[in-house]
């Protein structure tokens, strides 16, 4: 079997799905186990202090920030998995069938990156301000290749191909 039809995109994909799922996961649960405490750690920092210094909300308020960013971590996550399900499906992949699903991530990380890169710069965090920087470039990176890479072309069988050279022989001798 031959692994010349794996497209840069798909490559990219991967390896950001291979890093997203597992940080991404743990910092959702984090939050899911204890929420203000979880809400507090690194990766979340930025928003913890936003949401008390800007938003002013009361713990109730907070707690309920804190689930939302979880759950949209968690959304971002799930996407990953689906694409990385796809991707290792040759026929899905060669027809780019799994690049929907590695969009809907980009996508909504991008949007969770970049708010989260917002808030540690307005709080003043600037450890959790690289952290979501590098996030954000990483996910606009792959945005970029997916963008320059274009759509999947269909692939032909290689015996349909065969049939439509020898057509062609006929016809031209």
């Amino acid at each position: 079997m031959a692994t010349n039809n794996w497209r840069i995109s798909s490559f990219n994909g991967v390896l950001l799905a291979c890093y997203f799922i597992p940080t991404w996961t743990m910092a959702a649960f984090s939050i899911m186990v204890s929420p203000v405490h979880g809400f507090f750690e690194r990766p979340n920092v930025a928003a913890a202090f936003f949401v008390g210094d800007y938003l002013q909300l009361t713990t109730t308020g907070t707690v309920r920030a804190a689930w939302l960013l979880a759950l949209g971590r968690l959304t971002v996550v799930a996407f990953f998995a689906i694409f990385l399900l796809l991707v290792f499906r040759a026929k899905i992949r060669k027809s780019g069938g799994s690049n929907e699903a590695l969009s809907i991530a980009l996508g909504i990380g991008s949007v969770i990156s970049f708010a989260m890169m917002l808030m540690a710069f307005k709080v003043g965090e600037t450890e959790a301000l690289r952290l979501h920087a590098t996030e954000l470039l990483m996910l606009l990176g792959t945005v970029i290749v997916l963008a320059i890479e274009g759509p999947a072309k269909p692939q032909m069988d290689p015996s349909t191909a065969q049939a439509k050279t020898s057509a062609l022989q006929d016809v031209v001798g």
